[in-house]
């Protein structure tokens, strides 16, 4: 069996902010702190790569971090995986309590994991964050082909002004949705690929920064 199933899946994803105050048009904003502590709340936690009993959500004592640490969040085709689990996903329904006359985006988000790819098998890792109730979807995928076997990382960054905003004055769940999914292509179907979204040194492995502005008036 690879080093990495027998290894504990642990991953951990940690929400920090990145507090930038500025208007739309202005990728350059001033650094500034809204007055007040954040508050972040998760509402649920479902999902394939994080059923009942396999996630742990600790938040930081300044309520401006949290940490999330999955204990099976695994695709996997070939030998003797199952049929369905090519594809893991999980969302993250977020409460996040805002200084009044503040609102957030989520920036860039940091991902990494562990991979092991027979050649001719493919993995895709992909991730999106909206706001309950509106239609504005930030999307971001990364690929990989075998033959592949080390750690892997990915970065979204999103540019100011593309960024998607919570609405101001109203409390709305902000979304973030993950998923992992192998392919098998043209590999030898007795042998085993797989991605995890975890380390096996247990490292960080989720960094989601935010970008803040105040709202008009």
């Amino acid at each position: 069996m690879p080093r990495a199933l027998r290894a504990s899946a642990a991953l951990t994803a940690v929400l920090a902010s990145t507090l930038v105050a500025g208007n739309a048009g202005s990728a350059n904003a001033s650094i500034v702190a809204p007055p007040d502590k954040i508050v972040i709340e998760i509402a649920t936690v479902n999902g394939s790569g994080c059923a009942p009993g396999t996630a742990a959500v600790a938040v930081s004592p300044d309520n401006t971090a949290f940490t999330i640490t999955y204990s099976n969040y695994l695709a996997q085709v070939g030998g003797g995986a199952s049929p369905i689990d090519f594809r893991k996903n999980c969302q993250l329904n977020l409460i996040v309590h805002v200084p009044q006359g503040f609102t957030y985006a989520v920036a860039s988000a940091d991902y990494r994991g562990y991979a092991s790819l027979q050649s001719g098998a493919t993995a895709l890792q992909k991730a999106s964050y909206y706001f309950q109730g509106s239609p504005d979807t930030a999307a971001r995928s990364h690929s990989y082909s075998g033959p592949y076997d080390d750690n892997w990382q990915a970065t979204d960054e999103t540019e100011w002004g593309q960024l998607v905003w919570a609405p101001c004055g109203v409390k709305r769940n902000f979304n973030i949705n993950t998923e992992l999914r192998v392919s098998a292509g043209t590999s030898d179907p007795a042998k085993t690929s797989f991605m995890t979204m975890d380390s096996t040194d247990g490292e960080i492995n989720t960094i989601y920064r935010l970008a803040w502005k105040e709202c008009p008036e």
